[in-house]
């Protein structure tokens, strides 16, 4: 399918699966707008590269996504907004009440409250380009839950219960809302682990990757990026106008336990 002539804006995009939803979108031939909360060189160099080898017109736009102004700027400084891809997240693991109160807040902002402000911001410009599609990645800890990870869950949670109330309130619009909800994904941040992992537990990668990570994971493998954005892609095509309100797991069966 083609996205020619839709602009997609993916929060927290320069790496991970946000930069791999991002580049399926540009392969589909739409305008995408990077954006994490830094503003280096080798951010908008991202950007350059993606628009190189897809075609597709990419820019990096910097904003805080634990700033409620930042997230709405985000999208009016994109110009158009058809396709809203709300990835940006951060995790932090402890006891209930041994968690740092900044550590909820700052989880709470970036994972669940940026959504709700970019998407805010975007619903006025799908309205009135007559389409859109809201995209929310939330995660398997959207739909259950790991002990420590309370504001993560809490943030995921919350994330599938917006985007549920995002899809009735434009049930009657050419505007769909959705979140996908992976298990663990292999990112260049995963990867980085394993090699501590196998030193800790004094295991080989294979064992560190079934045993360890994707313990929770029945298939045991991993999902991928580039399976993220064929999801996204998918969403976003004519075979997907009356998937709404709902939640997409790829996760290898976990949520199925």
């Amino acid at each position: 399918m083609s996205l020619a002539g839709k602009t997609a804006v993916v929060t927290g995009s320069n790496s991970g699966i946000g930069l791999g939803v991002a580049r399926s979108l540009a392969e589909a031939g739409a305008r995408v707008v990077l954006n994490s909360f830094t503003d280096r060189d080798e951010d908008h160099a991202i950007a350059a590269k993606m628009a190189s080898e897809t075609g597709a017109e990419v820019l990096y736009i910097q904003a805080d996504m634990s700033k409620s102004d930042q997230c709405r700027a985000l999208v009016e400084k994109a110009g158009a907004c058809d396709i809203l891809v709300n990835n940006a997240g951060i995790q932090h693991v402890a006891p209930i009440d041994g968690f740092p109160p900044e550590k909820w807040d700052a989880i709470i902002a970036i994972n669940m409250s940026s959504a709700f402000h970019t998407t805010a911001a975007a619903l006025p410009m799908m309205r009135k380009a007559g389409w859109g599609r809201v995209i929310n990645i939330a995660s398997a800890h959207g739909l259950t839950a790991s002990p420590y990870k309370s504001a993560y869950v809490a943030a995921k949670h919350g994330v599938v219960g917006l985007t549920k109330v995002t899809a009735l309130e434009t049930a009657e619009e050419p505007i769909t809302a959705n979140a996908i909800c992976p298990g663990y994904v292999l990112t260049p941040l995963v990867e980085a682990q394993i090699p501590d992992t196998m030193k800790e537990y004094n295991m080989s990668r294979e064992e560190v990757v079934r045993d360890v990570l994707l313990t929770r994971q029945p298939s045991k493998e991993f999902a991928t990026v580039e399976q993220m954005g064929g999801t996204a892609v998918f969403l976003c095509s004519a075979a997907a106008d009356q998937i709404t309100g709902t939640t997409i797991s790829i996760d290898g069966g976990w949520t199925a336990l």
